[in-house]
């Protein structure tokens, strides 16, 4: 069964290719896939590109072109809920398009033709990743629940509260991983995400973003994903 690691930034991505020694690369869709073993598991490791449509479509190849029995994503996310900060792990239990708004046809948030604006990760799966994330980082905080998406780079204090107004549940933002658990449900195919906060989706969502993606979320992505399958 050949698990696909899908990564939302290139350190985080160099960082699990890091572990595979004899990878293999592959061009499709414009995108490097990275085919090879971590710790005898058959591996696709890809980056998901920015943005919902661009991850949906990276999720469709890894899964009709590369054969991806299951999907880990891994990387960055804003701390929306007054207890996520910095540094803290976020496991997903669903997701939701926060910027996804059909009314008045359809209800706020709820995908079209779809009766739910939720979509449930592999509770199996889930799990493996929650004990990687505990066996891996037993220093960091690490929380579960709902993660929303939307094509926007949350960085304002004013959007980040009227996001927590609007959905209370919501632990953390990002801006792939709804795509993904879409595509996901349609297909079949078993997914899990995990997400390093890397700041509050506040006025500050910008300081030292880089240096925390390079000295501390790849470092966190690289010990889950080889707890994950080690």
């Amino acid at each position: 069964m050949r698990t696909a690691i899908v990564s939302a930034m290139h350190e985080e991505l160099s960082a699990v290719l890091a572990l595979m020694p004899h990878e293999s690369r592959q061009v499709v869709a414009g995108r490097e896939f990275w085919v090879g073993q971590l710790h005898g598991r058959e591996v696709v490791a890809v980056l998901s590109r920015i943005g919902k449509v661009a991850a949906a479509t990276t999720a469709a190849m890894l899964v009709e072109r590369f054969g991806a029995r299951e999907i880990v994503f891994t990387g960055v996310a804003g701390g929306l809920a007054p207890g996520v900060q910095v540094g803290d792990v976020v496991v997903a239990d669903s997701f939701l398009q926060h910027d996804l708004d059909a009314s008045p046809i359809f209800p706020k948030y709820e995908v079209p033709l779809y009766g739910t604006s939720t979509f449930a990760t592999d509770t199996s799966l889930t799990e493996r990743l929650v004990r990687a994330a505990q066996q891996a980082l037993p220093q960091a905080k690490l929380h579960r629940g709902l993660i929303v998406s939307g094509d926007r780079f949350v960085s304002t204090t004013p959007e980040s509260r009227a996001l927590q107004a609007a959905l209370p549940n919501a632990l953390a933002v990002e801006m792939e991983g709804a795509a993904v658990a879409q595509v996901c449900h349609d297909c079949g195919v078993p997914f899990a995400a995990v997400r390093t906060i890397s700041d509050r989706a506040d006025d500050d969502a910008h300081v030292d973003f880089a240096r925390f993606v390079r000295e501390v979320a790849s470092r966190h992505s690289a010990a889950i994903v080889q707890a994950l399958l080690g």
